[in-house]
């Protein structure tokens, strides 16, 4: 009855008439036009996703942020999953248990995080745990297989022209194995460089 999810950034998209690796079926003789380079400063923008995946109820839950991936962005993408799913799903929950790997935004060095998630209990009640996956081993995150491999399956061949695009083809992810996700654009501002004092 306690909650267990696993968390990670998907690979960060720009937001364009880019090319998207696969195949997708289109009329003969009227293929997706797109343009030859994908330059940063050519795009309308990017999208971050992260996902957080519920491993005993195999549903996903992607925050797509448009600023930066930093450990606020993680923790408000936890919050809000939380919020607008987890709370309905485990109302009786104490506890919640999160498996990430050791890098990144949601590293355990990282002291944002850390002080992003104390606030983040304080706020639920919850008693919050994480494990990190060792140096090395973070294919071995369930969200990376579980959700994010269906992601990239689902949207594949189709340019993601804009931030809509994204949520949509993510939301509409599904598997024969009864996977579910919801997604949600997050325009909030996450800037770089927050410090975390020793206090």
């Amino acid at each position: 009855g306690q909650p267990v999810i696993s968390v990670d950034t998907k690979k960060k998209e720009l937001i364009g008439e880019f090319k998207n690796a696969g195949r997708q079926w289109r009329p003969a003789g009227e293929p997706v036009p797109v343009n030859v380079y994908d330059f940063p400063e050519s795009a309308a923008g990017k999208a971050i996703p992260y996902g957080i995946y519920d491993i005993a109820a195999n549903t996903g839950w992607v925050n797509v942020g448009t600023d930066h991936d930093t450990a606020a962005f993680a923790v408000a993408s936890i919050r809000r999953w939380w919020h607008a799913q987890g709370s309905d799903a485990y109302p009786h929950a104490t506890r919640l248990l999160i498996t990430a790997d050791a890098g990144g935004a949601n590293g355990y060095r990282t002291r944002t995080w850390k002080s992003e998630l104390a606030a983040l209990a304080a706020e639920t009640g919850l008693t919050i745990t994480v494990g990190h996956l060792p140096p090395g081993t973070s294919k071995w995150n369930k969200v990376e297989h579980r959700l994010f491999a269906h992601i990239t399956m689902n949207w594949r061949g189709r340019p993601l022209t804009s931030h809509q695009v994204v949520v949509n083809s993510i939301a509409a992810t599904t598997t024969s194995t009864g996977l579910r996700v919801q997604a949600t654009l997050d325009t909030g501002a996450y800037p770089l460089g927050v410090r975390v004092s020793n206090a």
